[in-house]
């Protein structure tokens, strides 16, 4: 009998096996060779996955922190402490959260009217300050180891006028109130050190630079928006808007950098250096913005509206990448983003507080290394498939409510039919007598205190 020759095919294990959990996987080089033909028709069906599984698993919802008898009409983060946040509601109550355990601290019977403002202590954490519709200014002690006892408040103040906002400067315990004017005080004083004159009107919101020490911005009831240098005796400079500001929120990483929520439905982001136009000019909401926050990182900000809805804002984009909404949700009348960049917080007027995630379908928890990298391919794969139209579609698409969905229709057709109005005109007009003009500086129609 002939002998029989057998070739077997013998593989290594030590070349694709890891010898322990903690090793790197061990994946077969390709040395030279072509590229695969169908590489990029399987990343692009990757990339669909990874975008119809995002929808798919996008609940933003966490939890409800329930207990107010009034609409929520301020939120204040503690700039210290990730897990500690202040809320003020219209009956006068302050309450003391934990996020981490979703608990309330304490209730404080802080004032007898609205809480118009809460601003903590940025330099030590340990002092937060409140003001009332009751003309009361009280200091209040929040130690670390709280115990709940904050019955009487620290200091107490009786102003000559009604308070409408409050923000402590950068690194300081010296702190901003806006009303009748702008006056500046220092912790436990009975009266300012400083006292601007900014007109008549009321100021109903001011906010001091988280970066600049001594930088401030707000905003008047005759839609102005002005700035402030607390080592200058006058104003800086201001601008008159279309419609008036409700909100002011300083970018925290560009010093120069702030957002405006507008009533004409549209959040603008400015550069102080320049006030003549808009940097930027954000759509998405059907009605009027109340609130605005910056992320910490000062790539996002987050919006709360009348028309009952949450939006979060690229800082680089004109329309929201979210739209959070709830069945029961009323006015949106304060919205916070937290310090770890992992969650946004709402206060609305059916007085409730309700957290939500930053990102909708990301997952809580701790991730292994191989999820880890999984989620960061399907990340990278939406990134560059995204102005594919089934990808793009996907990624942008949102169910909103019918009352959001047609209001939103209706302002689209009212919009293009003003833009398709103006073409008109500019085309039969005579040349030069219509120059065309931006949205973004449409919305400014002056500067300076010499257009008073």
């Amino acid at each position: 009998m002939n002998n029989l020759k057998i070739k077997v095919i013998s593989r290594n294990p030590d070349h694709y096996q890891r010898e322990t959990k903690h090793d790197i996987f061990k994946a077969p080089q390709k040395n030279g060779g072509n590229e695969d033909p169908l590489r990029h028709a399987v990343e692009y069906t990757r990339a669909l996955n990874a975008a119809k599984l995002e929808r798919v698993f996008a609940k933003p919802f966490i939890a409800c922190f329930d207990g107010h008898n009034e609409g929520v009409g301020v939120l204040a983060k503690h700039p210290l402490r990730l897990s500690h946040l202040l809320s003020g509601a219209r009956d006068g109550q302050v309450k003391i959260w934990r996020l981490s355990n979703r608990k309330c601290l304490g209730t404080i019977q802080a004032h007898n009217g609205p809480v118009n403002g809460i601003s903590v202590d940025a330099s030590v954490g340990e002092i937060f300050t409140t003001i009332g519709q009751d003309s009361q200014l009280k200091h209040w002690n929040l130690p670390e180891e709280f115990d709940g006892d904050l019955s009487e408040p620290a200091h107490s103040i009786p102003l000559q006028f009604v308070p409408h906002s409050i923000s402590h400067l950068y690194n300081s315990t010296d702190f901003v109130i806006a009303g009748e004017g702008i006056s500046v005080w220092k912790l436990y004083r009975d009266s300012p050190v400083t006292t601007y004159d900014v007109g008549q009107n009321t100021v109903h919101s001011i906010r001091c630079s988280p970066v600049e020490a001594s930088i401030m911005a707000g905003c008047a009831s005759d839609r102005s928006v002005f700035l402030l240098d607390t080592r200058q005796k006058a104003p800086l400079t201001k601008m008159v808007m279309s419609l008036r500001t409700n909100n002011i929120s300083w970018n925290p990483i560009e010093a120069f950098t702030f957002i405006a929520a507008s009533d004409d439905y549209n959040v603008y982001t400015f550069d102080m250096r320049n006030l003549k136009s808009a940097k930027m000019v954000h759509h998405g909401h059907t009605s009027s913005v109340l609130d605005v926050d910056f992320s910490p990182t000062g790539k996002e900000f987050v919006t709360g509206s009348v028309d009952r809805s949450v939006r979060i804002f690229r800082a680089n984009g004109s329309k929201s990448r979210e739209i959070y909404t709830n069945p029961r949700m009323q006015a949106v009348l304060s919205v916070a983003w937290t310090l770890d960049n992992k969650y946004v917080l709402s206060g609305s007027n059916e007085m409730n507080i309700r957290l939500w995630k930053a990102n909708a379908s990301e997952k809580l928890g701790a991730l292994k290394p191989r999820e880890k990298a999984a989620l960061e391919y399907n990340d990278r794969l939406k990134k560059q498939y995204q102005h594919h139209p089934q990808v793009g579609r996907i990624i942008k698409h949102r169910q909103v409510p019918k009352a959001i969905f047609h209001a939103a229709k209706e302002h689209k057709i009212i919009h293009d039919k003003k833009k398709r109005k103006e073409g008109n005109l500019r085309k039969y007009a005579k040349p030069g007598t219509m120059p065309h003009v931006s949205e973004r500086e449409k919305i400014v129609i002056g500067t300076g205190f010499q257009n008073e």
